[in-house]
């Protein structure tokens, strides 16, 4: 039995290690992302997990875990931004105001597939031109859902969060732990 982790994300490396897990090969899975017509953000990160977790090629006893974030102000999903004018434009409608981070994670193991996905409730403070140049100009931006890593330089402009800090981060890890321990990995093992 091999763990594969479906995500090129150093994030998500890093918080599976904070749980004693390391994977022992890194598939992120090749699949499009663009959402449905008025498909909403919650439904969306589901099914992008779940798409996720199918692509990845595996043997029949590896557990595969994959997860998608997704950054929703009201109906609208932010994804990851094109670039700087991209990023400009999502942390200006989020200046100020609540929004949702959506962390989906889906296991699977064989042919049975574990689901959970988590709600963050986020507020970000009202940004001056300076702070938006100063944060843009890091270009921590890259790569990342809604414009921002809360986890980096963006830690600053976060005054609050109801919910999993980890899943902002990119993996709620409660919720993880549970998934891989249905799914038959053994979380607490002695070495």
């Amino acid at each position: 039995m091999q763990f594969i982790l479906g995500s090129g994300s150093p994030r998500r490396v890093e918080l599976l290690a904070q749980i004693g897990v390391v994977a022992d090969d890194i598939r992120p899975p090749e699949i499009d992302e663009t959402p449905h017509k008025s498909e909403l953000p919650r439904p969306y990160c589901a099914r992008m997990a779940r798409e996720k977790v199918a692509a990845v090629l595996a043997e029949t006893d590896d557990i595969v875990l994959c997860a998608d974030t997704t950054v929703a102000l009201g109906r609208r999903i932010m994804g990851k931004p094109e670039d700087a004018g991209e990023a400009r434009d999502f942390l200006r409608a989020m200046s100020g105001r609540r929004h949702r981070v959506i962390t989906a994670v889906a296991v699977k193991h064989g042919d049975r597939v574990w689901e959970r996905d988590v709600v963050t409730l986020v507020k970000m403070k009202t940004l001056s031109d300076q702070e938006l140049d100063g944060y843009i100009a890091t270009g921590d931006w890259q790569g990342k859902a809604g414009g921002y890593g809360i986890q980096g330089p963006a830690g600053a402009l976060i005054p609050w969060i109801q919910g999993s800090f980890t899943a902002v981060v990119g993996l709620p890890l409660a919720e993880t732990a549970g998934l891989l321990q249905a799914a038959g990995y053994p979380l607490w093992r002695q070495s």
